[in-house]
């Protein structure tokens, strides 16, 4: 049906019998002759129905509509002196149809193809016709060679690519699993896999040595803008082989990812440690777009007479005392607006949120009294305080200061309009925490499978692991990490997690029994690529990366799913399904 598409022909084609294929984007009459915009997924080209040339086809033309489906015969030319249109790839030529056949016809549009103010909803119920627009294609053009670029990478590293099963068993991992019905074994489950953990561990065993894999994960949880319930990642593990390893690789492999897109990035990519993170930006993902590092001023603080702000200081261990600077905010910033701040931080649990202004004459503001003069003095020296900065302080518990605080120097950011867009900041985040304690429970930060590098620590909090994290502009891309390999070592994790043997055995028995028979060391890493697609083209969310997304309430308003199944299925699967009372 086609010899070319839309974009493919140009000036040197001039003279060229073609056979164009597509959608209308446009139509004009002008005085009896019929021009349309021919639109494929390359791009659009101008066709030129003239009755002077060929009545029927002229006829055909003046049927044609907005988005019809049609294929359009005819030969190139130049187009007229002045006519020329510079805003189109093909604006130097057009087609003169000879020969048009409309394929299909289109009724009235729910919205107009190009409209970018158009509802999400309203886009994710009419997906098909939103992927019309070339913005869409270019971005999944881009994932398709971003996906080639990575397995081409893996594959000349000595990665064997392979699948691993979708229906498996429910061993939770942190996030709700999704379940399948059994309908062979009767009131059992399968459940969907929220990454291929445990069998790229096998793989390992079973002597592969290097794998990887695109593979699709489900987790049921709850959606933020980068997050849906099913997702791709670009999953990998390596046998014999430590972090370094793994991290030579992984930026091997975004390089060649970046390369497709146009961008150049430099590798090794910087590290820093978890607790220089959550220390300096509060949060494990920090963006290192822009500076505006916390800084320590306990040891200040504990020395005032504000005895709220002395008592805090003077347990370190526990608490925090943070100062953050806003460079030139006193000229940017109404004290209004700086007052307008702490609203921001109390919903994130603060109490409160001092800050100083420096002027010529020194710090002012209402604090500055509970602070002998040498103090201020070493509070502008030890922030860097210029005149007109500004110096934001919040104080309590450890972990609810590095949350909060963290995410006002983001908003901060933001409200000084001071983060570059076109910028990419890789940075790696090692020596993650072992575990992490929530409701006064012992969890593993990452997965029970991690390697511990210190467990000869009294405090478990204080046991690092050997995870790394790779994040870009704030966006954790992937984390991995090296695996438990030694049956003594495993045990003793899953007995500070509280895993009873016979809970061991029920979730990750086959994994233990397999580690009997030779595991070799091992570490891997995976990869969000939807993440990746999102931050190199722009999105800005997530669901404009994937063809078919989910909403932030997890359904699919194309397909209408979930959807209810009829008592016959659920029969046969053994369920029953009681009526919710309503509250």
């Amino acid at each position: 049906m086609r010899t070319d598409y839309c974009t493919g022909i140009d000036e040197k084609d001039i003279g060229k019998e073609v056979s164009l294929c597509g959608w209308v984007n446009s139509y004009r009459d002008h005085g009896g002759v019929i021009f349309i915009d021919l639109r494929d997924r390359s791009g659009l080209v101008q066709l030129v129905c003239d009755p002077a040339d060929n009545v029927e086809a002229h006829k055909i033309a003046n049927e044609v509509r907005d988005e019809y489906v049609i294929i359009a015969k005819g030969k190139i030319r130049a187009r007229g002196e002045g006519l020329e249109n510079p805003n189109l790839k093909t604006g130097k030529i057009e087609v003169v149809v000879d020969e048009l056949t409309i394929e299909n016809a289109s009724e009235a549009l729910p919205f107009v193809i190009n409209d970018e103010k158009v509802n999400e909803e309203i886009r994710l119920k009419y997906r098909y016709l939103d992927l019309r627009k070339h913005k869409m294609f270019e971005t999944f053009k881009l994932r398709s060679k971003a996906t080639i670029a990575a397995r081409n990478v893996l594959d000349a590293h000595g990665f064997l690519e392979v699948e691993t099963p979708v229906l498996t068993k429910s061993t939770p991992e942190g996030a709700r699993d999704y379940l399948v019905p059994s309908r062979v074994h009767g009131g059992e489950f399968y459940a969907l896999p929220q990454s291929p953990q445990l069998f790229k561990q096998l793989l390992m065993v079973g002597g592969f040595d290097r794998y990887f894999q695109v593979a699709k994960c489900f987790r049921d949880e709850d959606l933020r803008a980068d997050r849906q319930p099913e997702f791709t990642q670009i999953d990998m593990e390596m046998s014999f082989a430590d972090q370094e390893d793994v991290i030579k690789v992984s930026e091997a492999m975004l390089e060649a990812i970046f390369k497709e897109a146009g961008v150049e990035i430099q590798t090794p990519f910087p590290r820093i440690t978890y607790k220089e993170a959550m220390e300096k930006y509060g949060s494990d993902k920090p963006d290192l777009r822009y500076d505006l590092a916390m800084v320590d001023v306990e040891d200040i603080f504990a020395r005032c007479s504000n005895e709220i702000f002395s008592t805090i200081a003077s347990d370190t261990k526990k608490n925090r005392i943070k100062a953050l600077k806003c460079p030139n905010g006193d000229n940017i910033f109404s004290k209004r607006q700086m007052k307008g701040f702490e609203d921001y931080v109390r919903k994130f649990g603060a109490s409160g949120l001092g800050y100083f202004q420096y002027k010529e004459e020194g710090l002012k503001g209402p604090l500055t009294k509970f602070f002998e003069e040498s103090d201020l003095q070493e509070i502008v020296d030890r922030c860097d305080l210029k005149v007109g900065d500004v110096v934001f302080f919040g104080a309590g518990e450890k972990k609810l200061v590095w949350d909060y605080m963290g995410r006002f120097r983001i908003f901060l950011a933001e409200q000084m309009d001071i983060i570059p867009e076109d910028r990419f900041e890789f940075v790696w985040v090692v020596d993650f925490p072992m575990f992490e304690v929530e409701e006064g429970k012992i969890k593993a930060m990452h997965h029970p499978f991690t390697m511990p590098k210190n467990l000869d620590v009294e405090d478990l909090e204080e046991v690092e692991s050997i995870a790394y994290d790779i994040v870009l502009n704030g966006v954790e891309l992937g984390g991995g990490s090296v695996r438990i390999h030694k049956s003594d070592i495993q045990a003793k994790i899953f007995e500070l997690l509280g895993i009873s043997d016979e809970e061991a055995q029920e979730k990750f028995g086959f994994l233990l029994e397999a580690f009997k028979y030779g595991a070799p060391p091992h570490a891997g890493i995976a990869f969000g690529l939807d993440r990746i697609i999102m931050l190199l083209s722009g999105s800005e969310s997530i669901r404009d990366v994937i063809a078919f997304p989910k909403t932030q309430r997890a359904q699919c308003l194309l397909t209408q799913a979930p959807s209810g199944v009829d008592g016959e299925q659920l029969k046969e699967l053994s369920i029953r399904i009681r009526e919710m009372k309503k509250v």
